[in-house]
């Protein structure tokens, strides 16, 4: 380079472009260059040897050498000439670009434009909303149903099967699975309404066309003693159910659900997206049907006799058409498919496609053909009929056999893969209720990918299925597995994705990431990450923060430090130097905090104790004593929080499993505070309610606008919020899976998907004039609520119900003889709390005499409670009922002096209160309580936060919430 170059290169000029040399820089070096020197209107355009032309809006005076790019001028012509470039070669709207001792002369127009706004990442940022001051309340999105339908198999079409004659029909009465309707002769029958103008008529034709008719024959074949009896059933039977139908009916069973029709129908199946119900065995009816069959039963056992004989002709000869539709469904023995009452005819001929239905039908009424031998006969014969159709390529109508017929459905799903009909087997399967991991798999191999992880979720069959499938294929068990990581993925939950994919060593270094995410969350979470990370071969940062973790002080179970020495136990690090003094770091803790935090039992805590020792430090190992676990605290400890309220208002709170406390301020927005009150993090996003994932890796943030709730998602590992939806709801359950959001409203319980854009409903519950009492109770294996049901004669009985989670299985309904609205509780575990204050003006000679007002506790349980001495009671009068949340509950008295706020808390049914937590200088608000991580977070509006660990027996936090 000459002098006169060299100078011209250090030279001050105003430039009007800048030449981008990306191969030498980069891409992503050039892009940065541009957007620091970018100004409005600027152009970006790339050069045919790779280079980038960058042109300005204006003109701007600087220095070569320190210029962002190779400057371009103007020149007096109109061109524009870079500098070092022949200037007079290029026109006006060319540029003239110098490379290796040659200028080159390009159109400027005719270069291809670069749009700068693909490098920007939005990711990061949040979106706000404005919104003007007395804006309108916003209106609620419309919910999309997508509620879990029942497969429903067509094979009539395959079987090719013509309808029924009009002889057979005259035959037969019943069908063999669950669409035959006609009822027994006796079902149904009750006592005339006397109100009714047609009542006395129409006992009337009942007692002359079926009553005398029968005592006839019963007189003419039978002693006066039958007669006698027959006339007993029907009198005095219809006479005691009515009784029971005036005085409310039957009360729920344990295993509850609805009180049985009394009719000869089979039960109609649960409405899709609803739990199931158990109906009750009508006693008086089937003691009817008993009595009748031994005064009259040689009238019906001939008609039988021959129906059974033509049958079994029908099946010999192979009439199969004849023969599969006069036949009658067998039962397994299931007492919930047994009618206790009788059937006198014959069952009804079959109208529907021979096919196996999913839906499993009623069995028929009892009936001479209930016999052991002509049950043993049938099934055989049935047996038979499916192996001949088999042989015979029928598979469909062989299919209906199993199914329907023989009441085998697993046997059927078999035959149908054997012959490849995947789909109608894993419809089959599904519908009929056969075990989850099997219609998981068969929906997994008919290629519905979605329907099997939604199955899997519900049915909680993550696990068998994929073993099951295992059996199989190995690489369609891979496919579930990675499917099951990323559904817990989609929800929030890292580690258990991480879980999930660690059973697969091929899948170990695709759980780095969620390894990682799960770290970020700190607390018992990043203890159970931690020993993964390590058996990866983590570096020195990971052994580092899992030693200090080990060393740290604090509760042993919310540090996290008792969670992370269980899992180095169980797997050890990659480096064996690293694992040695891992394994010495967590022997120590774990004799200092007397064992594994109650985490396990004696016998599992030794044994984990014992392989630590084996691999510390020898020298260490044989100084160090056995672990003692102090003993539990018998006296009820009390708390108090900050002496003075705060300057936000606190409405509603959570201590993490980090140790940080996320709190909803309402229209101040969300904070995430350290246990002393240092402000983490904070979000402009406006919040009156929380709802935590169980995993702890998300939560939703709610606000109240009169009618209507806004929702947005809280990513607690990235910190990131985003707007979900607009509901309308009166109650949104205040914890959930990270994904299935519960709510209720006066149409009665909805779950919605919170992964969906738009809120779609998945399952639905309650319905026919059940409505909801109060609030739910949730943990992530139950949820419990009080329904009201209306009964027959327009009372309702007020019941508790109580689900198992997620699949919304109902396991018992408790009948609440004594009930007081807005006075009450409910656990999830099942059972209710119920307040009774008692004065201390009461009587004399009363339970409350010589002693101050008092608040008595009354639970109502799904047992009876043995208890030795009276119920347990707080000082002070409540002025509201209890809260609670899962199983812990806490009840508000007002303060020792009659100022503030004074909780009694506890946790489980039939508890006395086990700690105290005092509000100084608080107003009426009602506090609030939160069950989370292994923590119970006590707050009041006032501004004030309290948690401790679920046995009150530890102060984990105790701030005051207040501008920054």
């Amino acid at each position: 380079m000459s002098a006169t170059q060299g100078a011209a290169f250090r030279a001050t000029v105003t430039a009007t472009a800048f030449v981008l040399d990306v191969p030498v820089i980069g891409p992503a070096e050039a892009a940065e260059r541009a957007l620091a020197s970018w100004q409005d209107g600027a152009e970006l355009r790339r050069l045919p040897d790779g280079r980038w032309l960058y042109m300005l809006a204006a003109p701007v005076e600087i220095r070569a050498d320190r210029a962002p790019g190779l400057p371009v001028v103007r020149t007096d012509r109109g061109a524009h000439a870079a500098v070092g470039a022949d200037a007079g070669a290029a026109a006006a709207g060319q540029l003239a670009l110098g490379a290796g001792g040659v200028t080159a002369v390009h159109r400027i127009a005719s270069l291809t434009d670069l749009d700068p706004a693909g490098w920007l990442d939005l990711s990061g940022l949040t979106l706000h909303r404005p919104r003007p001051v007395g804006a309108a309340e916003p209106e609620a999105e419309p919910v999309v149903e997508s509620l879990p339908q029942r497969p429903r198999t067509d094979l009539r079409a395959a079987a090719g099967i013509p309808p029924r004659t009009e002889r057979a029909r005259r035959l037969t009465e019943d069908a063999p699975a669950g669409r035959r309707n006609r009822s027994a002769p006796f079902a149904g029958w009750q006592w005339p309404r006397t109100p009714s103008g047609s009542g006395p008529l129409a006992f009337a034709a009942v007692v002359f066309l079926v009553v005398l008719p029968l005592l006839l024959v019963v007189a003419s074949q039978g002693s006066a003693l039958h007669v006698g009896v027959l006339l007993l059933a029907f009198v005095v039977g219809p006479a005691v159910a009515r009784f029971r139908t005036a005085h409310g009916g039957a009360a729920a069973g344990p295993e509850g659900s609805a009180t049985g029709a009394g009719t000869g129908a089979s039960a109609a199946r649960p409405e899709p997206g609803r739990s199931r119900s158990r109906a009750r065995r009508p006693v008086f009816k089937a003691l009817l049907a008993r009595l009748t069959m031994r005064t009259a039963g040689p009238l019906v056992q001939g008609r039988h006799a021959r129906y059974l004989r033509e049958l079994t002709t029908a099946f010999e000869q192979r009439r199969w058409e004849d023969a599969l539709r006069d036949a009658i469904r067998l039962t397994g023995g299931r007492p919930s498919e047994q009618k206790p009452w009788l059937a006198l005819g014959l069952p009804r001929r079959y109208q529907g496609a021979l096919r196996p239905t999913p839906e499993s039908g009623g069995s028929g009424a009892a009936s001479p053909l209930s016999g052991a031998t002509v049950h043993q006969h049938l099934t055989a014969l049935y047996q038979r009929a499916a192996e001949s159709l088999e042989r015979e390529g029928r598979i469909d109508e062989a299919a209906f056999v199993l199914a329907d017929l023989r009441d085998a459905p697993a046997e059927a799903v078999a035959l149908l893969l054997r012959h490849r009909r995947i789909r109608q087997a894993a419809e089959l399967a599904e519908g009929r209720d056969l075990a989850a991991d099997l219609v998981v798999r068969l929906w997994w191999q008919a290629g519905e990918r979605e329907r099997a992880v939604r199955t899997a979720y519900r049915r909680a069959a993550f696990a068998p299925a994929v073993e099951r499938l295992e059996a199989d294929d190995q690489a369609s068990a891979r496919e579930l597995r990675a499917a099951w990581a990323e559904h817990r993925r989609e929800a929030g939950d890292r580690l258990g994705a991480a879980e999930v994919l660690w059973a697969d060593e091929a899948l170990r270094p695709s759980a780095v990431a969620d390894l990682r995410d799960a770290v970020a969350l700190g607390g018992p979470t990043r203890s159970r990450a931690l020993p993964y990370l390590l058996a990866l071969g983590a570096g020195e940062s990971t052994r580092a923060l899992a030693l200090a973790v080990l060393d740290s002080d604090g509760d042993p179970a919310t540090t996290g430090r008792s969670a992370l020495a269980a899992a180095l136990a169980e797997l050890p690090a990659a480096d064996p130097a690293a694992d040695r003094e891992l394994a010495t770091a967590a022997a120590r803790a774990v004799v200092r905090d007397g064992g594994f935090g109650g985490a396990l039992a004696d016998r599992e805590a030794g044994a984990r104790h014992q392989k630590l020792l084996k691999r510390a430090d020898p020298l260490v190992a044989a100084d160090l004593a056995k672990p003692h676990r102090a003993a539990p605290v018998a006296h009820t400890v009390a708390h108090t929080s900050a002496d003075r309220p705060g300057t936000l208002p606190v409405l509603d709170a959570a201590l993490l499993g980090s140790g940080a406390v996320l709190v909803a301020c309402g229209q101040a927005g969300v904070r995430l505070l350290t246990a002393d009150g240092r402000t983490k993090a904070r979000w402009d996003v406006p919040a009156a309610q929380l709802v935590l994932a169980d995993h702890g890796g998300a939560a939703l943030l709610v606000a109240d606008y009169g009618q209507v709730r806004e929702v947005s998602r809280l990513d607690l590992a990235t910190r990131s919020v985003r707007p979900w939806t607009t509901l309308s709801a009166q109650q949104i359950v205040p914890s959930f899976d990270g994904r299935h959001l519960i709510t209720a409203d006066a149409d009665g319980i909805t779950v919605l998907d919170t992964l969906a854009p738009r809120p779609t409903v998945v399952w639905r519950e309650l319905g026919g004039g059940e409505r909801l009492i109060g609030r739910l109770a949730r943990t992530p294996s139950g949820c419990t609520g009080v329904v009201a049901s209306p009964l027959p004669d327009g009372t309702s009985v007020i019941e508790l119900w109580r689900w198992d989670l997620p699949g919304w299985e109902l396991r018992s309904r408790t009948r609440q003889e004594a009930f007081h609205p807005g006075r009450f509780a409910v656990l999830a575990s099942g059972s209710l709390l119920a307040v009774d204050p008692q004065p201390a003006d009461g009587p004399e000679d009363g339970p409350g005499a010589g002693r101050p007002g008092r608040t008595d506790l009354h639970w109502i349980t799904e047992r009876p409670i043995a208890r030795t001495g009276a119920a347990p009671s707080v000082e002070g009068l409540a002025p509201a009922g209890p809260i609670a949340d899962g199983d812990h509950w806490a009840l508000a008295v007002p303060g020792p002096d009659g100022t503030g706020v004074l909780l009694h808390t506890g946790a489980g049914a039939a508890s006395a209160p086990t700690a105290t937590v005092f509000h100084p200088q608080a107003d009426a608000h009602p506090p609030g309580i939160r069950r989370h991580a292994g923590a119970v977070t006590h707050w009041h509006r006032s501004g004030r936060i309290l948690a401790t660990t679920p046995d009150g027996a530890t102060l984990l936090a105790n701030l005051r919430v207040t501008v920054d």
